[in-house]
C-alpha cells in the first residue's frame, strides 16, 4: 500500500471532530511535513477534513459534493466571525431554524427542536436545556461557557459558540444567511442534475477502442468519459475521436485529452451555454482534484430548463421586517424631509426592555432608504452611521425618526437624524449613503 493511501486510512481512523494538524500527523506517523500536508489537502477533497475559521482543521463526516442545500453550523461560525467551544463533531450538521432565548426554561422547550439553534447569553441551565434537547447553543455577548456545557456538547456532538455581537445582530446575520441560502436551494445545479458515478458509464485505462464500441452500443451514449485506474479524469472518447481507429488500439489514441468538465455548484444555466457553445451532449462532472463524481447529459439539462417550477416567496427577513415597521407621516416642519414613526414590537427590546441599539440601527438605514427610494433611487448602500444614544428608549414609547437631507447628489446622500421618544430627543444619527447608479 502507497504511503499516502496508509496516511488517508489513518485519518478516516480518527474521530469526527478531532483537530488534525501537519505537525501532529507527521510526528505521529513518522513522514516529512510535505507529505503529511499532501495527505490532509487530498483528505479535504475527499470531504474526509475540513479547515474551519478560528477551529482549525478537523475530521469531519464525507458529504454529497453539493452546492450547499442547507446552512451548517460551521458556516455559521464563519457568518457570526464566532468560536467554537465545544462540540466540534457536530459543526457540519445542518442549521434549520434558530430560536432567541429572552423566555423562561419553561416556555422556552417547546420551541427547541432538533438541529435548531438558541441564541442565549450566559444563562447556563438554558444551554444545558438546548444541547439535552438535540439543539446547538450561540452565546451572545462575548461570554464563555462553563466547563459542565462544553462536556455535554462535546458528548451530544451538538456546538457551542460564542460571538461578541448582541443578539438581535446575530439575528439578523443568520436570519440574512437563511434568506440567501433559501435562494440557492431554488437555483438549478449541476449537484440536482448529474448522474452519479455508480449508475453512469465510463471507461478505464487501460481500454481499448473496442471497448469504447461495445460500451457506446451498450449504454446508448455515444459521449463516454475515460479515467485513469485511480478514477482521475483524463478525456472524453466521442464517435469522432476513435474515427479511423483500430479496435484493438489504446483508448488513450481515441479520446479527446482536454476535455470540458464541470463541477457539482455550476449553475444548469452555465452547463447548458457551454454544451451549446462546444457542440457536446454529455459533460464529467468533477471534484476538485479532478476525479470523476459522475456525468451530466444535454437531454437532462434541457428537459430540466423547460420546465423549471416557479419560485416560491422567500419569507421577510428581519431587515424587511423593520421596514414595514415604519410609517411615513405628514411633515409639518419645512427643516424636515421625511418622518417616520416606528411600531416597536418586544423583539426590538434588550433584556431590560429598552430598544436595541442594533435595531435602531437598522431602524434608521431603513428609513434612509425608504426616502431615497421615494425619490427614485433605488440602489442604495449605507456607507456610514454615527450614532449617538441621548437616553434609553423604551418598548411602549411613542418613536419618531426625523430625516434632514444635508446634501444629496449623484454619487452621495448625507442626513442628519434626530430619534424622538415621547416627544423628547433620545438619539441622534449622522448618515451617509452610496448612490448606485446603473450605466
Amino acid at each position: 500500500m502507497q504511503k499516502s493511501e496508509v496516511l488517508l486510512h489513518y485519518i478516516e481512523s480518527l474521530d469526527v471532530g478531532s483537530r488534525i494538524s501537519v505537525r501532529q500527523m507527521a510526528m505521529h506517523q513518522h513522514v516529512s511535513a510535505g507529505t503529511a500536508y499532501r495527505a490532509i489537502k487530498a483528505a479535504k477533497d475527499r470531504g474526509l477534513v475540513a479547515t474551519i475559521d478560528r477551529v482549525g482543521t478537523v475530521r469531519t463526516d464525507p458529504r454529497p459534493r453539493s452546492t450547499g442545500t442547507s446552512l451548517t453550523f460551521a458556516d455559521l461560525v464563519r457568518i457570526i466571525n464566532g468560536t467554537v467551544l465545544g462540540g466540534n463533531a457536530g459543526l457540519d450538521k445542518p442549521l434549520e431554524k434558530f430560536v432567541i432565548g429572552a423566555m423562561k426554561n419553561s416556555a422556552m422547550e417547546h420551541y427547541i427542536s432538533r438541529n435548531s439553534l438558541l441564541i442565549v447569553g450566559n444563562r447556563e441551565e438554558a444551554q444545558m436545556l438546548a444541547l439535552r434537547s438535540g439543539a446547538a447553543v450561540l452565546i451572545t455577548g462575548g461570554f464563555d461557557s462553563t466547563k459542565e456545557v462544553t462536556q455535554q456538547a462535546n458528548a451530544a456532538a451538538l456546538p457551542v459558540i460564542t460571538t461578541s455581537y448582541d443578539t438581535f445582530t446575530v439575528a439578523t446575520m443568520i436570519n440574512r444567511a437563511l434568506s440567501d441560502q433559501a435562494i440557492r436551494r431554488d437555483i438549478l445545479t449541476v449537484a440536482s442534475l448529474y448522474t452519479p458515478l455508480a449508475d453512469a458509464s465510463y471507461l478505464v485505462v487501460p481500454a481499448t477502442i473496442a471497448d469504447y464500441m461495445a460500451m457506446n452500443e451498450a449504454s446508448g451514449h455515444a459521449e463516454l468519459p475515460v479515467v485513469s485506474a485511480s478514477g482521475r479524469v483524463l478525456g472524453v472518447a466521442t464517435p469522432a475521436t476513435v474515427l479511423g481507429k483500430r479496435p484493438g488500439s489504446m483508448i488513450e489514441r481515441g479520446m479527446e485529452k482536454h476535455p470540458a468538465v464541470v463541477k457539482t455548484a455550476e449553475s444548469v444555466a452555465t452547463v447548458n451555454h457551454l454544451m451549446q457553445a462546444r457542440g457536446i451532449n454529455l459533460v464529467p462532472v468533477v471534484d476538485d482534484a479532478g476525479q470523476l463524481l459522475g456525468v451530466l447529459t444535454k437531454a437532462t439539462v434541457l428537459a430540466q430548463l423547460q420546465d423549471v417550477p416557479v419560485q416560491e416567496r422567500l419569507p421577510d427577513t428581519i431587515a424587511d421586517q423593520l421596514s414595514a415597521a415604519l410609517h411615513a407621516q405628514d411633515v409639518a416642519d419645512s427643516e424636515l424631509n421625511a418622518c417616520y414613526t416606528v411600531a416597536t414590537a418586544p423583539m426590538m427590546t434588550n433584556k431590560y426592555g429598552a430598544l436595541n441599539v442594533g435595531v435602531l440601527s437598522g431602524l434608521i438605514t431603513s428609513a434612509a432608504s425608504k426616502f431615497l427610494r421615494g425619490q427614485g433611487r433605488q440602489n442604495v448602500l449605507v456607507d456610514k452611521l454615527d450614532l449617538t444614544t441621548v437616553r434609553p428608549i423604551q418598548l411602549t414609547a411613542h418613536v419618531e425618526i426625523k430625516l434632514r437631507v444635508l446634501e444629496i447628489n449623484r454619487r452621495n446622500a448625507i442626513f442628519d437624524v434626530d430619534i424622538d421618544a415621547d416627544k423628547q430627543v433620545a438619539a441622534k444619527a449622522l448618515l451617509t449613503c452610496q448612490l448606485l447608479e446603473r450605466n
